[in-house]
């Protein structure tokens, strides 16, 4: 019973590390550009459809494969906010719904017309070995998505603490009319916050696709429990997106094992409502942001 346990936790954590990676992204968009961005499922789609494809046409491993994926939806974050993100105020927030709504419509219709919705599974080339904790086995490769999302947001803390930009950021979510007034531009900080939260987004899709089957579709659900996730956490709280996401991972994983998989798929909105019922603005929405 103590090995079943131990690994539906470790399986959750790897759940709630996927969830992480996307969330935070949602989170930081939202943090500093005051925009609900409904097509970070799409990027985390692309991101592990761009894996996949640089491994299947190009030959590459999958090393090179997923930081040219991670590389491919941060450049199309940024294409979006200067073809349609940047005319978005702070104000116009039914705006920059719809908006993004149509952004994840196009996206998801056109990989459907390219791809189909047959389900890929990516040729996994990575070969670690089994881990034994608590008397659980467990096959390496899927703690891929832990390790990388450690590793994530270890250098996203240090580049939002540590760099000019990041405390630019930092200093916009906060307060935009103040950092105005300091000479921060709004439109510069945007663009490079939509370029490191789709980058985060494409790193949960190369991150899973070793482990599942790759849709046009996989976005959708993603989306719906990232925004349950920062709403939980607290819009605009990066450390409470984080801790929510692993909250919620090992939920649901406790959840599906002990129960079944219509309890694992409401577990998160359950909690969502739990949360607002006593914290109105999500468990950090108060005192932590960008």
């Amino acid at each position: 019973m103590l090995a079943f346990l131990a690994k539906l936790v470790i399986d959750g954590l790897i759940l709630g590390s996927i969830y992480a990676l996307v969330a935070v992204g949602l989170a930081l968009i939202f943090g500093v550009l005051e925009i609900v961005n409904f097509a970070n499922g799409e990027l985390y789609m692309l991101g592990a459809y761009a894996t996949y494809l640089i491994m299947s046409w190009l030959g590459a491993d999958y090393w090179v494969a997923a930081a040219g994926g991670v590389a491919v939806v941060a450049l199309v974050g940024v294409f979006l906010y200067d073809t349609v993100l940047k005319s978005v105020g702070p104000r116009d927030f039914e705006k920059g719904i719809l908006i993004t709504i149509g952004i994840s419509m196009v996206m998801q219709n056109g990989a459907i017309s390219l791809f189909s919705a047959e389900p890929r599974l990516l040729n996994n080339q990575l070969n670690f070995a089994s881990l034994h904790i608590l008397g659980a086995v467990l096959p390496g490769v899927r703690l891929l998505p832990v390790v990388v999302a450690v590793v994530a947001f270890t250098l996203l803390y240090w580049y939002l603490k540590h760099t000019r930009q990041g405390k630019a950021m930092r200093a916009i979510s906060q307060n935009r009319e103040a950092a105005a007034v300091v000479g921060i531009r709004a439109t510069k900080t945007g663009r490079l916050a939509l370029f490191v939260g789709a980058g985060l987004c494409g790193l949960a899709g190369a991150a899973l696709a070793p482990l599942y089957a790759i849709d046009p579709l996989m976005g959708l659900p993603m989306l719906f429990k990232a925004f349950a996730i920062i709403i939980i956490g607290g819009l605009g709280s990066i450390p409470g997106a984080a801790i929510a996401a692993l909250l919620i991972g090992v939920m649901e994983s406790i959840a599906g094992g002990l129960g079944s998989s219509v309890l694992q798929d409401s577990v998160a909105f359950i909690f969502m409502i739990v949360v607002l019922l006593f914290y109105p603005y999500g468990l950090f929405g108060r005192r932590m942001r960008v």
